[in-house]
This record gives structure tokens, sequence and C-alpha cells, in this order.
């Protein structure tokens, strides 16, 4: 029999059933000599489990490249887990998102045009199967039926995201690889937007999970994920939730409504070294994602524990407390929960659970910031209490003590019951809360009251007040009363800062990551040793069009492409795709970097005529973890590079001229003209097609545009395909032959300002070379001693388009640093110790960044027991203009 089941009864373990917490911590975010002490972390928040992602691009550096050795070392950090005392989920994707460059999809799978991921397709499940070979064999060596710490492994993530066109195919053949290499524990899938076939393709012996992100505020929590317990537990399953917030309120919230497993995503913090963070669809769409990887998890990137470790350990606690009565319970019918009313905001529809032996488990939320007061309108009468605010306390009802040793009820206990002992003819009921708490016992006699608390005795009803602890005073008692048998009940009263606080780590005092009373003060780099030169990269010529950096070898890192142009009459160039970091110089102009994410852009090139050189650097930040079709770079499985440049040559408005096209419409025959959106119609929302003959000349190449878009237009081409133009990149390229008649389909909103299309005639910009430096030429660079450089103190000007490397000695601390430089209109790459930290980008021309800390880098206190030298590449971003670097910052940091 399996040592682990997912069933009707709830998750299985050894025998036991089991309610599982579990916390997201990713070994190739983490130095390796950090592993333990983070895992350590979590095992003492009182969390069960871990989970982990195992990105197949960490692995796989280059086609049939494996590394599985340091900070890689997976099947380590598996076995660290277990010695710990920790069970693993584990994620092997192939996709993982997890804001990572391209969801752990190599990068060089985009070469093949044939090939589309995350599909049931021959080409690309013939490499998930390489990488499977691989993972598999070592979480089956792993697994718990094996004695190791895996009890489940996930397949794929939130594939109902994902225009997948055979989702039982896909998530069949992954399944049937798992089972081939011997994978006995519970296969999921989780799903993200709560679409259970679209995340399993309801495939035989893969269990669905459900990720929740719900605003924690929100008073609507409850209804929701109770819909998905029940859809759970009609397929004789349980609850699972794989991913959601990290505050406890919102978990206990889940908790009441029926999970078994509770997986808040990055509770423990980590940082993404190198190239390796995403671009993402979190900004205006797009954004790129900071090296500190930190979404306020109750352990920080840096690994200082926040003020939610408290609140893991309390809740913990009620979980090992409650034990088997809350593993065994089931979903109340919410029709006969008790009447709950609050003078605080609080959810829509409370959720409750009926414990295993009798009595049920209610969440009430505080969603104020303030301590307000709830009734619980019983059947013998109403209780009112005390519930501080942001807080959600678990509220026990009708709790029969018999399975403690005493005849008698707990009718109602305001707080969290973080510890039971029963001994000698005494129970011990022990909460914790920073309230006043009230409990109601039947079956009691002779309650007494010491000072400080009250017992208002009705029959054989006590009801029992106790103030909440203060300073001094961390603990309040109150003997309360005897049963028949002549056994004692003893209620405590704990501070909530006190339950576990032999394990617990001081919390951050800030979101930083830093602590402004460290015993090192903060250093102010003030002199840098300038290097003399840098050697130049191995040259690849490309006549034509500019390849992709993949094409070229370049899966991270960047590549400086080069060309010759005549821009005689030329005012405009078009560069279409460029993503992610485009440094372009036309001419000798450096112009501002930019990051359009692969929209077309315009560029300026008035001044520069006649034969004219280009020079463009392109930087890859990370390939998409995320498909979204509104920009180029955010497709899954997007490549990376110049794109294409064009020398517009010719502009015109084509605004007029339009035939109405009658379907959707009333328009009729003949078909009138009106310029493009002039159509008046009351049929508002509904589609609206125009179309029109340009007459173009078949062997020019063209661009249309259509400026003024604000939602997404259908646009066709004669009888090719249709595109959808977004408002974000209101650009269609038509190379020559592609057809002459246009039409265009968009809503029908007369509030909208008309479209203002205009027509390009364009010429490629071609013989392009490209100078590549992969992400393991650079961090070799860095390590280089350089004997030659001079020692320049700072404040130092950078001319536009410079690039100087610069190295800086860093003293040895216990906690490490972070990092931030102080200057304007910089983009900064740091080295330390044979490690890529991170990149940085200064100043209010960069793109949005999200998911973390985008100002500062970690340098962690493994990578400096001794003094270490930090190397820096720092680039002006400004172009026209020079830019300043006027210090460099270092902090101490905590963990």
């Amino acid at each position: 029999m399996p040592s682990v089941t997912v069933d009707a009864d709830g998750i299985t373990i050894d025998g036991t059933p089991r309610t599982l917490l579990c916390a997201s911590l990713f070994y190739f975010r983490l130095p390796r000599q950090e592993w333990r002490r983070r895992l350590e972390q979590v095992r003492d928040s009182g969390y069960h489990c871990v989970d982990v992602y195992l990105p197949w691009n960490f692995h796989e550096l280059a086609p049939g490249e494996w590394s599985f050795d340091g900070r890689g070392d997976a099947a380590a950090f598996l076995d660290l887990a277990a010695e710990v005392g920790l069970m693993v989920i584990a994620r092997p994707g192939p996709y993982i998102c997890s804001e990572w460059d391209g969801g752990g999809l190599p990068a060089w799978l985009g070469l093949d045009p044939d090939l589309r991921v995350r599909q049931n397709d021959a080409a690309f499940l013939t490499h998930v199967r390489r990488w499977f070979d691989q993972v598999m064999p070592m979480l089956a060596a792993r697994q718990h039926d094996a004695g190791g710490p895996v009890v489940m492994v996930q397949l794929e993530n939130e594939l109902d995201f994902f225009d997948c066109s055979d989702r039982a195919g896909y998530l069949g053949a992954l399944r049937d690889m798992a089972l081939d290499h011997g994978i006995t524990v519970p296969l999921v899938a989780c799903a993200g937007q709560g679409d259970l076939q679209g995340a399993t393709g309801e495939v035989d012996g893969v269990i669905p999970a459900f990720n929740f992100y719900p605003a924690d505020d929100s008073p609507d929590i409850e209804p929701e994920v109770r819909h998905y317990a029940e859809l759970a537990h009609g397929l004789g399953l349980p609850l699972l939730v794989t991913e959601t917030n990290r505050s406890h309120r919102t978990l206990r919230r889940l908790l009441a409504s029926g999970a078994s497993l509770i997986a808040p995503y990055l509770q423990s913090s980590g940082w993404n070294f190198g190239f390796t963070p995403a671009t993402g669809n979190w900004g205006r769409p797009g954004s790129f994602m900071s090296h500190g990887y930190d979404f306020g998890g109750y352990v920080s990137s840096t690994g200082a524990a926040r003020a939610e470790y408290r609140e893991a350990q309390v809740l913990a606690r009620v979980l090992d407390t409650l034990g088997l009565r809350l593993a065994r319970s089931r979903p109340a019918d919410p029709a006969t929960v008790v009447r709950l009313s609050a003078e605080f905001p609080t959810s829509s529809a409370p959720s409750a659970l009926d414990l295993s032996g009798g009595g049920r488990l209610v969440a009430v939320p505080n969603l104020g910031d303030e301590a307000g007061s709830a009734t619980a309108h019983l059947p013998d009468g109403d209780v009112t209490f005390s519930v501080a605010g942001g807080a959600a306390p678990l509220v026990l009802l009708d709790v029969p003590l018999a399975e403690w040793g005493v005849d008698a009820t707990m009718a109602l206990a305001s707080a969290d019951l973080v510890a039971v002992a029963a001994e000698a003819g005494r129970l011990e009921l022990t909460f914790a809360s920073d309230v006043p708490v009230t409990v109601v016992l039947h079956g009691l006699h002779d309650a007494v009251a010491p000072s400080g608390g009250t017992v208002t005795n009705v029959g054989d009803r006590a009801t029992v007040s106790l103030p909440a602890p203060g300073p001094g005073r961390p603990e309040q008692t109150l003997v309360v009363g005897s049963d028949g048998s002549g056994r004692h009940v003893e209620v405590h009263v704990r501070a909530r800062t006190t339950v576990d606080t032999a394990s617990a780590t001081e919390p951050d005092a800030g979101e930083r990551g830093t602590r402004e009373d460290a015993a090192a003060p903060d250093v102010v780099v003030s002199q840098v040793n300038v290097r003399a030169g840098r050697p130049q990269p191995p040259v690849t010529y490309a006549p034509g069009a500019a390849p992709p950096l993949e094409a070229l070898g370049v899966y991270r890192g960047r590549g400086t492409y080069a060309a010759t142009a005549d821009l005689t009459g030329v005012s405009q160039l078009l560069v279409v795709g460029a993503c992610d970091v485009l440094d372009l110089r036309v001419g000798g102009v450096c112009l501002p970097s930019s990051a359009t994410f692969g929209a077309t852009q315009s560029v300026d090139v008035t001044a520069a005529q006649g034969n004219t050189a280009i020079t463009a650097v392109v930087e890859i930040w990370g390939h998409a973890n995320f498909d979204d079709a509104r920009l180029p770079a955010l497709r899954l499985g997007g490549l990376r590079g110049l794109g294409s440049v064009w020398a517009v040559r010719d502009a015109r408005d084509i605004t007029a001229l339009w035939r109405v096209v009658p379907e959707g419409q009333w328009a009729g025959s003949p078909a009138p003209i009106r310029s493009l959106g002039g159509w008046s119609s009351t049929r508002v929302g509904a589609p609206i097609t125009y179309e029109r003959d340009l007459g173009l000349d078949q062997l020019v190449d063209h661009v249309l545009r259509l400026e003024g878009l604000r939602e997404p237009a259908l646009v066709r081409v004669d009888s090719g395909a249709t595109r959808a133009v977004t408002a974000e990149d209101p650009w269609l390229l038509m190379p020559a032959g592609t057809g002459s008649r246009v039409t265009v389909t968009v809503p029908h909103d007369p509030s909208r300002r008309p479209l203002r299309p205009q027509l390009l005639q364009v010429t490629p910009v071609h013989g392009w070379s490209c100078a590549v430096e992969p992400d393991t030429v650079l961090t070799r660079y860095a390590a280089r001693l350089d004997e030659d450089g001079a020692v320049v103190d700072l404040p130092l000007t950078l001319e536009p388009g410079t690039e100087l490397w610069l190295d800086v000695d860093v003293p040895a601390l216990p906690d490490g640093h972070v990092i931030a430089v102080d200057g304007e209109d910089l983009r900064v790459t740091a080295w330390l110790g044979g490690e890529c930290l991170g990149r940085l980008w200064t100043g209010p021309g960069r793109p949005p960044f999200t998911g973390g800390d985008p100002d500062r880098l970690w340098l962690p206190a493994a990578w400096t027991t001794h003094a270490s030298r930090l190397t820096l590449a720092v680039r002006g971003t400004r172009g026209f203009d020079p830019s300043t670097l006027n210090a460099i910052r270092l902090a101490p940091a905590l963990g």
C-alpha cells in the first residue's frame, strides 16, 4: 500500500491523516551554504513541508549540457530537507512559471519553428523526456515510499492559463513519463484560474489542485474556496491549495473552508542570481522581474524573519493541537453554521469545519485594522468576544473535552487553541491571543475567578473572560472548575509573540532585508578601480537579417549588432521586435536605453545621412515566464535579439476610403465608404469590419500603423491569417508579396477617438554582424584580476554609450551585504566570488520592475567570508548626455 494517499479521507501519510502547511523554498535562488538555515527556518516555523520547483533550464545550460553541481545539486537539497525533518512537494515542470527565465523552458526550444511548447507535440515531448530522464530518477529515489521526503510530484503548472490544444494528451504523456520512472507518490496538477479540466485534462492518476490569489481583505474568499472544495469532494478528493497568498489571516480562511494542503507561495523568499529573472506581464503590460524575489513572505530574500513568522508558529500550533480532529474534519454545511455578527468588516459567508469527534472550527476574520467585537448567536444565548484587527481567530464551538479526559464541552473559545495538556486529574487549555479571551464551558462546577479574570456561572455553563496578556505578564491563568468526577480545567492565555519563542528568529524591522541597528555601519564607497579595458568578444557574421541571440548560442547574456545603412533621405528607422534591453547608436549618436518588450519603436535619424554606422547592444533580461499575446517579448518561447530594422522611405495617411463590411452591422450593399472607425451605429460593442485595397507594390515591404488604437484589432491581408494588433504594439509588418487588400475588425465604440492609420514604405537594414557575450563569458571576465586599472574617486562620469568595469573591495560581514548605487540613468551588473549577483537600473527612464526590491543586490555572507572583490559593469542609459555614478553603498544584510 502506498505510504502517501490523497483521497476522500484527505491526505494520509504512513496511515495518519494530515493537514499540511507548506512553504516554497527554492534551492536555485540561494547560495548552497544557506540551504540548511533556510530549511531549518521553515521547520521552526511549524510548517511541515516545502514545495520546490526544479527549473529545467537551470540544469540544462545548453542542448545536452547538464549541470547538477553547486547550487544545482538538487539531490543534496532534497536530502537536506529530509535531514531537517521536512517533507517535499517536488515541481519539475517541464514548465514552472515562478517568474523565472522562460518559466524554466530552455531558450533554444524557440529556434525550432515547428516545435510547440506545452503541447502534446512530439518534438517538444522528446525534449521533455530528456529532462525527465534526468530529474525523475532523482525524485523516485527520494520519494516517501522509498524512505525519502518527497510526498507529491506536481506535473506542469497552471496549464489552464495556457492555450493548450490537447490537454489530456499532454498531461497523459507527462504522467506516463513519471510513472515509467517509478514515481509512486501522488501526481498533482494545479489550476491557476480554477479550470480543473484545463489544468489536468481530467487525466486518470493526476490529482487536481488549486491556486488562489485573492485580495487578502476580500470578504468573499470563503465562498470561492468552498466552491472548489465541493468540486474536489465530488471527485472523492480533498482540496489541495498548492499556491496562495502569504498572509496567515487568509490561510486560516482557507483552512476553515476545507483545505487539507495549504501552500503559500514564496513564504520563504530568495534571489534571482545571474541573468535568470523573467520578463513578465505585471507591468504596463510588460515588466522586468527584479533580482530580489520577495513577495513579503515570512522570511525575506536575505533570510530575515518577519512578523508573519510568528503567525506561522501560532497557526502550526493550532494544527498540531487539534491533530486528527482537524485532519479528519469535513466542511460544514453553510446553512448550519452558527450565525455571527461583527462590528468590524468580515467575511460575507464565514466557513466552518465539522471536527472529527464533534464540534466545529470557524474562522472569524477581522478585515479591518482595529480590534472589534463579534457575537456568536448560540442556542442558549449570545456570546460576545473580541477580535484583534487584521486577525482571524479559529473559534471553536461545541467541542467535547472527553477525548482529553474531562466530562465537559467547550461551547465556545474565541482564541486560538495552541496547547492541551491532560494529566493527573487536570486539563490545561492554552490559548494565544493579544486581545481578551472568552471561553464558554458546559458541565463544570465550582467555577472560580482569580484576580484579573471573570467567570459567570449560569447552571452548568461557565463563561470565562480573561484579559489579554500584557507587558510583564505574558500569560494569564484561570482555574475554572471541575467536572462531575473532580477533574479540573485550567484556562491559560499566552501572548501570541511568546508561542515557540525558543525557535523563532527576530522579525525584520522592515521590508528591505537590512537592519538599521546592525553592528556594522553602512559603507559608502568613494573610490573604485576602473579597469583599463576588456577583450573584444568573437564576432559572428550573419549577412542579411540580424539573427536572434539564441541562434548564436546566447541563451543568457548579450550581443552587439553592427551594420551600415544608406540613410539618404531617411528620417525614421523602425526597430521591430528588439528585446529585452536595447542600447542603440546611430551615426555616433547614442540613444537612451530602451525596453519596449518587442514593440515596434520609431527612431528619429534626421541628422544621419548617407552611409551610417548602426550599432545595437541587446541584452537579455530574461525570457517570458507567462504567455501573453499583447507584446512580442511576452510570448512564451519567444526569442531575444535585435529583431529587424527598417528604413522608412515613405509614409502616407490612409484614414479615408474604407468600405464598411455589413456583417454585424446594418450597412447595406453597395458598401458605404467611411474613414477607418467612422461608421455610426447604435450597436455599441459589436464588431465592425472595414476593408480597403491599398494598391500596394508587391515588390516592396510595408508597415501598417494603427495610431490611436485602444483595444485589439483583428487584421487580415488578402486571404492570409488573421492577426491581432494590440494597442501596446499597433504596428503590422507587411513584407513584399503579402497582398494589398486589408480588413480591420474592431469593436464599435462611438466614444473612441478615430483611428489614424498610416502606411509606411520600408526597406530592411541588412548585413548585420553580431559580437556575442554569453553570461558565462561575462562572468569569466569579471573574475579576472586587472593589474592595469586606475584608482578613481567617485563621482564618476560616463559618456553616452560608455560601459566601465569597476572593482571594489568588500569587507567581510557575518550577515553579508546589500548593495545600492547612487546615481541616475545607470545600468549596473555585479559579480562576486564567481557568481553574477544581478543587475540594477536607476533613473526614471527604466521600465517597470516587479517581484521584489529592484534597487538593491544581495552579497550573501557565504560569498563574503573574507575580504572579497566586487566587480561592477556600469553603463550610462541616458543617451545623448552623460550619466554619473555618485557613490556605491554597502549595508549589512540580515540573515
